[in-house]
Order: C-alpha cells, then structure tokens, then sequence
C-alpha cells in the first residue's frame, strides 16, 4: 500500500472500535502514527495498537465532561509533539422519545450534544491554534446522512448533533484555510457496526437497507479509506466539502 500519509501524527476519537478502529488501521497502513483514543474500551484500544504493530500511542478521555476534550488534546500533544490531523469520529446515539419526563429529555439533549458535537468542537479549537503555529493541519468531522436529511422521532438529538458538525466544518475551512487549517466532513449513512448489528437484531436487514438503492451498508473499512484519501496533504481542496457515503439514499 502507498504510504501517503507517512510521518503524519493524526488523533482519532472514539478509535477503539467499529468505525474508528478501522480508521486507525487504514491511517497506520498508508504510514501515519495514530493517537487512539478511548473513553471505556481499554483493552479494545490496546489490542488496536498491536494490531498496527504498536507504532502509536492509546489516551484515555471521557468526552462527555467539559474538561474532557481539553486534557486529551493536553496530552496528545504531551505525548506526540507535532499532530497533523484530527479526527473527531466519537458519538453516540440514543432512544429520546418525546414522551420522556421534560428533565430527562433535556438531560439526554446535553448529553449527545457534549459527546457527538461540543467535545468535537473543543478538539477542533485547540487542533487550530496548534496547526496554526505549527505549519497546518487538517480536520476531519465524521458526521452522518441523519445530519443532512434529519433523523428518527426517537434520536432527533443525533441528527441535530451532526448537522450541527456539517456546519462547524464549513465555518472551520471559510475561517482557517487561508492559514493552512482545511476541515472536511464525512457523512455515512448506516455502516455495518454495532450500533447497525443492533438495529437489524430488532427489526431485521430489509428495514435496514430498504431505501439504500445498492441494497447494502457501508463497511467500516470503507468509510476508513475515504478518511484516509482526505487526510492526505495533497488533497487541500477539498477543504469545506461534505463527502456523502449512504449508497445513494440521500442525493444533493
């Protein structure tokens, strides 16, 4: 494999599994040295790290704290010096029925908005100032098809967090291309993990895939290469785009 992204330090979140572990694979593959982050996976994070042969580091964080956020990108620094990417993939999806008590409506609100949305947007800040003083950087937003066609009566909270990703990234690259920081945006729609495992044990695969015209979800490791393909230095022009892969059921 063509080692595109050697000698590049890039943070993923949410990197212990699923989506995010096979996007630490594909990093580590094209010669970047990823930052695997996890908030609870400890043992799925140290086995990713043998699995790309140790050459990258694991940190801890729980970004659903307001502090979390800044002490992970505090000691990704600490233990990386220069990072040249970001990748903001953590987030969560959760059952928010409008029938909830209006404190625990509220509640689960904050919540998916701290993981999925606010914590992403504090990574970014400090990616920004880092990159500005330090020769550059790229962005990368994993947000969703919810995010661009909206989303479930009962997870309206996860659409909302990832439109509102869509848009921090455009803001990102209008505001910091001219100095060397690009943002793009990744916008899947269902992707074969266990969030979609779960979905198909309840309602099974043809509600699933029944308006995805390929008739197919998209795997982790397609979704890893994409991002992969944009953290590459020479694909600067893509700054600001949102790069759909839902296999053709949201078209703009």
């Amino acid at each position: 494999m063509d080692r595109w992204l050697q000698g590049q330090t890039i943070l993923v979140t949410g990197a212990s599994g699923g989506i995010g572990a096979a996007i630490v694979e594909r990093l580590a593959a094209e010669g970047a040295r990823p930052i695997i982050h996890f908030s609870r996976d400890k043992a799925g994070a140290k086995a990713l790290l043998a699995r790309i042969g140790g050459h990258g580091w694991i940190i801890q964080a729980d970004l659903s704290t307001p502090e979390g956020p800044f002490e992970l990108w505090r000691r990704t620094v600490e233990v990386a010096g220069r990072v040249n990417g970001l990748v903001n993939n953590a987030g969560i999806r959760t059952e928010v029925p409008i029938e909830l008590s209006a404190a625990d409506w509220r509640a689960a609100w904050q919540k998916e908005f701290q993981i999925n949305f606010f914590a992403a947007a504090d990574l970014s800040r400090d990616a920004i100032l880092h990159f500005k003083a330090n020769g550059g950087g790229r962005i990368v937003n994993i947000a969703s098809r919810a995010g661009q066609r909206g989303y479930a009566a009962d997870a309206m909270p996860y659409g909302a967090t990832k439109a509102a990703l869509v848009n921090l990234t455009k803001s990102i690259a209008r505001s910091f291309g001219g100095e060397g920081v690009t943002a793009v945006a990744i916008a899947p729609g269902w992707v074969r993990t266990d969030m979609a495992e779960d979905f198909i044990a309840a309602h099974g695969k043809a509600a699933a895939v029944a308006d995805i015209p390929i008739g197919e979800m998209a795997a982790p490791s397609e979704v890893a290469e994409l991002v992969a393909f944009v953290l590459r230095p020479s694909q600067a022009s893509l700054n600001g785009a949102t790069l759909d892969v839902n296999g053709g059921s949201y078209i703009r």
